[in-house]
């Protein structure tokens, strides 16, 4: 099982020190989550540079809020990220629950489900190399890997499976473990159908936070924070409170959790840390020995 971590996003300097010794561990990937009203760094940005002080571990957007951006520009940053780090890059892409974030953005939140179809059409036909428009030609720097770079999306609904299908390699599942085996059903069947050879590519992303109780409660009031707030567009009224007492946060909870998404078929699961406590890299890693 490849095992990721989800990086804090109170601390952005301190980000290249845990990029610097996750690279040195068994870890697989590093990603980092995207809001525009939030106080976290921009994750393009913000991983390019973890891309320049690392050599081995993928980086990866978790998820990219792609309706908010210019699909042009998203494709050429993107692709120019994907070569920095030689080919390192997944791009984990979702619509985003945060109707503050679509009014700071300019956008409609209304019909975002097809303005993210749309944009992966473009950016699938930029990647490929094809000219922009009749007036405009081709925008590069081409990806490392032909088509452009791995696309996993966040996704909970059918709707969203089907884009997995039509234009990923593969979900990225942040719902309760219940969940995940109906969810990587779903995404395998909808692969089938669409004619998809090989397999569809199936990670988990558990909240988690291991150390003593001054770094689990800073996680938990982080992960509360980020959470909370009116201006949810999909989901219950308890949503945070739920979210923070799923929060992994001992050994044995984490093993578990490897075991239960190993049992459904998962092929790598990323615990997102939530404290800046860079002793968690060391705890993961000897948990997962």
């Amino acid at each position: 099982m490849n095992v990721g971590l989800g990086l804090p996003i109170s601390d952005p300097p301190l980000l290249l020190d845990w990029a610097r010794s996750a690279d040195a561990g068994p870890f697989s990937t590093l990603a980092l989550l995207d809001r525009l009203v939030y106080d976290n760094p921009e994750p393009l940005v913000m991983l390019a540079a973890l891309a320049g002080v690392t050599s081995r571990i993928r980086v990866q957007t978790e998820v990219l809020l792609a309706p908010l951006r210019e699909p042009a520009l998203m494709a050429k940053q993107a692709a120019t990220l994907d070569r920095l780090s030689g080919g390192r890059l997944t791009l984990g892409i979702g619509l985003g629950g945060r109707r503050d974030d679509y009014l700071a953005a300019g956008v409609d939140s209304h019909g975002r489900g097809a303005r993210l179809n749309e944009i992966m059409m473009d950016m699938r036909r930029i990647w490929s190399g094809e000219p922009y428009g009749e007036e405009s030609g081709p925008i590069g720097p081409a990806p490392v890997r032909e088509g452009g770079p791995e696309i996993l999306f966040g996704a909970l609904k059918p709707a969203a499976i089907e884009r997995i299908a039509r234009f990923g390699d593969g979900l990225l599942s942040a719902s309760p473990l219940t969940e995940m085996d109906r969810l990587f059903r779903a995404t395998e069947q909808a692969w089938r159908s669409a004619g998809r050879s090989g397999r569809p590519k199936l990670v988990a992303q558990l909240n988690a936070a291991l150390g003593p109780e001054p770094t689990i409660e800073e996680a938990r009031g982080h992960l509360h924070r980020y959470y909370s707030g009116p201006h949810y567009m999909d989901m219950p009224p308890d949503y945070t409170e739920m979210v923070v007492q799923r929060m992994l946060t001992t050994p044995d909870e984490v093993r578990d959790a490897v075991q239960q998404v190993t049992d459904v078929g998962a092929d790598e699961i990323i615990f997102y840390c939530w404290s800046v406590d860079m002793g968690q890299i060391d705890r993961f890693a000897e948990t997962l020995a």
